[in-house]
């Protein structure tokens, strides 16, 4: 899931980065947590783990936070996992129009504190008239909350979202040359059916943009919500690990084994040494996360 903020609060989040991306994690947790739990939506508590992203394949400052959030959550009583609906999550209209109003909610409780900064382009916006003007036209427009299964399964989202985790705006391998003070570099143009294109940036250009994304000292990028936020998670997964419906495995049906896998089966015992391994049950990945104190393997060669 993306939740991304209007072009028009660009120049606000940029002065007062600190305080307004956190404000960001916390109108889309809030969101999440909230709809999830509705009874008319999913009506359970859900984890989820959020990264903030700053930059746009140009370098450009365009802050949003991805989330990967699991297909379910647990029950308010915690008796049941309950799943979401096929190919459905949440209803995005909804999640977007609560995002925006948390969003605002929380921007207007930090100006009425005395919270924000205004410098430059942004000193119009100190009187209360002007900032309450932004923010009513920032009420009337359409905010962005995007929701979509992972093409290649939760393996390749997590794959994904790890190569922007602890990596700057630009790798090295995007980076084309430098020549009569210019840098050029590849990125992806979205609104041009995701083609590849060389940009030329003056030097000093590309090092603004790419300063843009360097985040204030000590700011957490990777935070978790729900039933996998740091307090909760080890007992909260335990639940859902004996909630979730385990798919029988019927053991006179052997699943296709690889050639290294097929190959693994004929070892010998690790325990005689002369008989081969027997197959006796087949267990699925989720039955193995319920086995707990499994006695230890005996063999009927071993005389001890």
């Amino acid at each position: 899931m993306v939740f991304t903020v209007p072009e028009s609060l660009k120049p606000l989040m940029l002065q007062n980065q600190q305080l307004m991306y956190g404000l960001l994690f916390r109108a889309v947790s809030q969101t999440l947590l909230e709809i999830a739990a509705d009874p008319r939506r999913l009506g359970a508590q859900i984890g989820f783990l959020a990264v903030l992203h700053t930059w746009s394949q140009n370098l450009l400052h365009h802050p949003h936070i991805h989330c990967v959030v699991p297909a379910g959550g647990i029950a308010p009583d915690g008796s049941r996992w309950i799943p979401c609906r096929p190919k459905f999550f949440l209803p995005v209209k909804v999640l977007s129009k609560m995002f925006r109003g948390k969003f605002l909610a929380l921007l207007r409780d930090a100006f009425a504190n005395g919270k924000l900064e205004f410098h430059g382009q942004l000193l119009p916006l100190r009187p209360p008239t002007r900032f309450h003007a932004l923010l009513r036209k920032l009420k009337s427009i359409k905010w962005v909350a995007h929701a979509k299964p992972p093409f290649g399964g939760p393996g390749h989202v997590l794959q994904y979202l790890a190569r922007y985790t602890h990596r700057v705006a630009i790798s090295n391998g995007r980076l084309v040359g430098l020549e009569n003070g210019q840098v050029t570099f590849r990125w992806r143009d979205s609104k041009d059916h995701n083609q590849i294109k060389a940009m030329a940036l003056e030097a000093t250009e590309f090092i603004r943009r790419f300063l843009l994304h360097i985040l204030p000292s000590g700011f957490v990028k990777i935070r978790h919500f729900g039933f996998l936020s740091n307090r909760r998670r080890s007992a909260a997964l335990a639940l859902c690990r004996q909630r979730l419906p385990l798919l029988a495995a019927d053991p006179n049906v052997a699943p296709v084994l690889s050639d290294q896998q097929q190959s693994a089966m004929k070892r010998r015992c690790p325990v005689c040494r002369r008989g081969t391994l027997r197959i006796t049950l087949w267990l699925s990945a989720g039955q193995l996360l319920m086995l707990v104190g499994a006695p230890k393997p005996t063999c009927q060669n071993d005389s001890s």
